[in-house]
């Protein structure tokens, strides 16, 4: 599922860049997390990279093109899709480390560390060393590189029907973005196998909604960076986004049912959403002026979003709040008490981000395994307790990472607007202080919180709320009611 992002859309040197470099290098220092590697890991992976386990199968044939934001190095996954009789056949190529990772080596014990890589505006810390990541491991174009190769039947309606992974030799023939897919398959411009991405997208996506799940459209928030100016705007998912996000989920349900029949495995799971959660977000919708009928669920109320609107677009973010609790589990054996995720409302897991995602590496070793009628490698089987701590672990530090930079970006849109008062609407009491709470504020769409110097906070009720300070070192942002 994914996750807020902030990405840097333009910088101009000044002032304001200047302080969103100092920021995020004091986020990192304050989280002691670093880009640099123990020189005994870029060692391993070097020697690594330069000399990979290739495997004998050559599938190298099959035109392979990647889709990724335009300046991500790190390329997971490279797609090919074709007619079959009156459906489709999806080929997936995912990133297949064990060509440059041994179990136990530096890099694998140093991935097991980490857990993901982290995000947030234009800082990355990695999982894996560069040379491995954005370079040999990656499905750069017009290089052969070793891969996990997903072959997906799909029926005509969209269901999946057969499933197979091996190892393969691959060659993505282009690296492309979304901006320019989107453009060629609005101007008729695109080739066969994007009309085909969207037949295939958006037949899942009826699918999805049928069975009651739902995708977050989530929309990244873009900061210009201008002198000492700072605008932080919404831009919402590519209708191809979408579609090719859908192929992922695919392939995560596929690989899940194996892991399911095989009674081993790793899954990401999702309990149901809390009914707390979605009265909040009833508040917040009131908050951005959307109607959310009463009788209406909120898959049903999440589909009816439209990202474009910056205030849908907030909405889009607040609606993360129902993946609370969302978690892995490792079985052998017997299968866990609750397997599903409730927002896919299917069992899932995660196998198309092994550069980026710890999990997705043991997940894709277990399913090549099965399809091979082959033991699981001990070596996994050991891990599969460990690895879903090391996940939940990583990811509490990821949200961390990415709430900080979050947290600074608004800090200094806002720093010039202090004094300012602005419309609000109360989204949340604090259960010990019922002066303190949760505001979202229209615009900008923010949510922060509020205290009140006269009474009780009106729970759902819209206030106007004065912007009293801003701690641009602290990332605070102080707002008062009353």
């Amino acid at each position: 599922m994914p996750s807020r992002v902030v990405r840097v859309r333009s910088t101009h040197d000044g002032v304001a860049a200047q302080s969103l470099r100092e920021g995020i290098a004091a986020i990192q220092a304050e989280m002691h997390v670093s880009a640099e590697f123990p020189p005994e890991v870029e060692k391993a992976a070097a020697e690594a990279a330069a000399n990979p386990r290739l495997p004998e199968l050559d599938k190298t044939a099959i035109p392979f093109i990647t889709i990724d934001p335009e300046s991500a190095m790190d390329l997971d996954q490279a797609l090919h899709i074709e007619r079959d009789g009156d459906g489709y056949r999806v080929f997936y190529a995912i990133a297949d480390l064990a060509a440059f990772i041994t179990p136990g080596d530096p890099v694998d014990v140093e991935a097991n560390r980490r857990g993901e890589t982290l995000y947030g505006a234009d800082s990355k810390i990695p999982l894996h060393p560069k040379v491995i990541s954005e370079d040999a491991g990656s499905l750069l174009p017009d290089q052969v590189r070793p891969a996990l190769l997903w072959r997906i039947d799909v029926d005509k309606t969209g269901e999946g029907t057969k499933v197979e992974v091996v190892r393969a030799t691959v060659k993505s023939r282009a690296k492309l973005n979304y901006a320019d897919v989107q453009k060629s398959i609005d101007d008729g411009s695109a080739d066969e196998v994007f009309g085909l991405l969207k037949e295939v997208g958006e037949l899942r996506l009826e699918r999805e909604a049928a069975r009651g799940g739902v995708s977050l459209p989530l929309p990244e928030q873009e900061i210009d960076i201008d002198g000492d100016q700072w605008r932080l705007e919404f831009r919402a998912q590519h209708p191809v986004e979408q579609w090719n996000a859908q192929i992922s989920l695919l392939t995560g349900m596929a690989a899940a049912s194996l892991m399911v029949y095989a009674r081993v495995g790793l899954l990401r799971t999702l309990p149901p959403a809390d009914p707390r959660d979605v009265k909040r977000l009833h508040r917040t919708a009131k908050a951005l002026k959307i109607e959310w009928p009463a009788e209406l669920e909120y898959p049903e109320f999440i589909r009816s979003l439209d990202p474009t609107k910056p205030n849908h677009a907030a909405m889009v973010v607040a609606c993360t709040s129902l993946l609370r609790g969302s978690g892995y589990v490792g079985f052998n054996g017997e299968l866990p008490a609750q397997p599903r995720h409730s927002a896919i409302a299917s069992e899932y897991a995660h196998v198309t981000a092994p550069l980026r995602r710890l999990v997705d590496r043991y997940a894709g070793e277990i399913c090549v395994a099965l399809c091979a009628d082959e033991e699981v490698p001990a070596w996994v089987i050991e891990k599969l307790t460990e690895v879903p701590e090391t996940m939940r672990d990583s990811g509490r530090i990821a949200n961390q990472y990415e709430n900080a930079v979050l947290n600074l970006v608004e800090a200094a849109v806002l720093q010039p607007r202090v004094g300012e008062s602005f419309d609000a609407v109360v989204v949340e009491i604090d259960d010990k202080d019922d002066h303190k709470g949760d505001i979202t504020v229209q615009d900008p769409a923010i949510e922060a919180s509020v205290t009140s110097a006269s009474g009780a906070l009106p729970l759902g009720e819209q206030v106007s709320v004065k912007l009293e300070s801003v701690d641009l070192k602290s990332r605070s942002i102080r707002f008062v009611t009353g």
